[in-house]
């Protein structure tokens, strides 16, 4: 088994629908979304992690409408044994809060918890649409020394993934890193949501692979376990999965069972 965290939305019944199909041993990690908001973001995380779940709200910083919400948001995930937070600079458009974007929001996590409640953040192989690549990389380094580890953003191409770690060790971002990965999900809302958040370039990229491309794109859903199996080869490179569920809450394969070596595979088959 590779360490994987799934990624579920706050939606109308979540709780009950996680509680009915996912094991207690499951990490997860409750997005925060615009429309949504903070609060129903820690509703689902409060009441998942009094069941008995380890979870990991996120927290936008720009959905932070002061600082005392965020110090009454870290004394009710203290309460609920909430250990662990995502802090994201957020989609939304910048209001009148405090949080401009993520570092000064690290910065009070750790002051308001004493500590006592760690954050991960976000990166980005494939660029960000309103940051350069630089402007990305600097940020990372100002952040790193407040957080414990980088979740990509979603992608498909494990080369990229493991080049994206590999230029983060190499500049002096030493935090683990964990792939983004969607989950099984219909292939015509995978292919609208790529073109959403930017990740042209890995579909591509397996738009180039034939038999690949046939085999994780082709037919009416999508699977991540390929692009699963060839980031498992390294693990010193990537710490775990973070499976972007979309609320589809059949635990992945590499959950349930190893998958075969690629290798093993490939030599059976000669």
């Amino acid at each position: 088994m590779f360490p994987t965290r799934i990624e579920i939305i706050p939606s109308a019944g979540i709780v009950e629908k996680v509680q009915a199909a996912v094991p207690l041993s499951t990490t997860l990690t409750i997005t925060c979304l615009p429309h949504h908001g903070i609060e129903r973001t820690m509703e689902a995380s409060v009441k998942l992690s009094l069941l008995g779940y380890t979870v990991i709200p996120h927290l936008s910083a720009r959905g932070l409408e002061h600082r005392a919400q965020l110090s009454g948001i870290l004394r009710g995930c203290e309460a609920a044994g909430i250990r662990e937070v995502f802090a994201i600079g957020g989609d939304g458009p910048q209001g009148s809060g405090p949080y401009r974007s993520s570092l000064p929001l690290l910065a009070d996590i750790a002051e308001y918890s004493g500590g006592s409640i760690t954050a991960g953040i976000a990166g980005y192989p494939e660029g960000h649409p309103s940051m350069s690549g630089l402007d990305l990389l600097d940020a990372l380094l100002a952040k790193q020394h407040l957080a414990t580890h980088v979740v990509t953003q979603m992608c498909f191409s494990a080369p990229t993934i493991l080049d994206y770690a590999a230029l983060l060790r190499r500049e002096g971002v030493e935090l683990p890193v964990w792939a983004g990965v969607a989950g099984a999900v219909p292939r015509t809302k995978l292919l609208a949501l790529a073109a959403q958040i930017g990740v042209r370039t890995s579909l591509k990229f397996l738009s180039n692979k034939g038999t690949l491309a046939r085999k994780l794109l082709g037919g009416d859903k999508y699977s991540p376990e390929g692009l699963v199996s060839e980031i498992m080869a390294h693990p010193d490179s990537i710490s775990g999965i973070h499976l972007y569920s979309f609320n589809r809450l059949d635990m992945p394969i590499w959950e349930r069972s190893d998958l075969p070596d690629p290798e093993a595979s490939e030599a059976a088959s000669a």
